[in-house]
């Protein structure tokens, strides 16, 4: 088992560290070296075998190791952690509309955006919905594989999402300052009401179904279903 958990925490770093390097201090140089499609192309194959490494690695490690917390704190952890992957299942559908930060999006489109929907949360709806995703797993200190993943993807979300502000500052300049002033890199859990009826009711269906499979993808209920199954 320790064999296996040292080659999980090494593809952690290397899925963590490699979106770091690559999206940061290589990226002007390997532009530079290769071109931008080229370039691209290296970062997608860098990701992606990072990502089978890490998948495999936490499928070499059996499911055990943490101790699950009793209850009735289990259950009301069980809850929070719940109701945080819904939240993130908003914040990820709604990344997808209407999102300035997309890759080669110009200064022009960035400067006349405005903070809607999810965005009027915080101007980074999907690292959030990731870092929501890996808090809840977090909480339930369910496995010590979970937690090394969890870990993981909790830092590449919220340190990549404020290098991500660094990096557009320096490129976009005023437009992505205009951007900033309008919204924030901490959530405004309050206007997550105003994000719009169909998007919930979207998001609900889809977190209903996702933690359905979750049954048949890890064999544990989550959800609603651990107490309806």
């Amino acid at each position: 088992m320790e064999t296996a958990l040292t080659s999980l925490i090494a593809a952690s770093i290397a899925f963590t560290g490699g979106h770091f390097a690559l999206s940061h201090p290589l990226r002007a140089p390997l532009v530079r070296l290769v071109g931008e499609k080229a370039f691209l192309g290296i970062y997608s194959l860098v990701a992606l075998a990072a990502f089978v490494w890490m998948v495999l690695a936490f499928r070499a490690v059996p499911p055990a190791g943490a101790i699950p917390l009793p209850p009735p704190l289990g259950e009301i952890f069980w809850a929070i952690a719940s109701l945080l992957t819904l939240i993130a299942m908003v914040l990820l559908l709604g990344s997808f509309r209407g999102n300035p930060a997309l890759p080669d999006t110009p200064a022009d489109k960035v400067a006349a955006a405005k903070a809607q929907g999810v965005f009027a949360v915080t101007r980074h709806p999907m690292m959030w919905s990731f870092a929501l995703w890996a808090i809840a797993h977090i909480l339930l200190f369910w496995s010590f594989r979970t937690l090394i993943v969890a870990l993981a993807i909790l830092i590449l979300a919220l340190v990549g999402a404020h290098l991500q502000d660094r990096k557009k500052e320096g490129l976009l300049g005023e437009a992505w300052q205009g951007w900033e002033s309008q919204t924030s890199y901490w959530p405004r859990w309050g206007r997550l009401l105003s994000v719009g009826r169909r998007l919930w009711l979207v998001a609900i269906a889809l977190w209903l179904l996702a933690t359905y499979a979750h049954i048949h993808a890890a064999y544990v209920p989550a959800g609603i279903w651990r107490w309806l199954l």
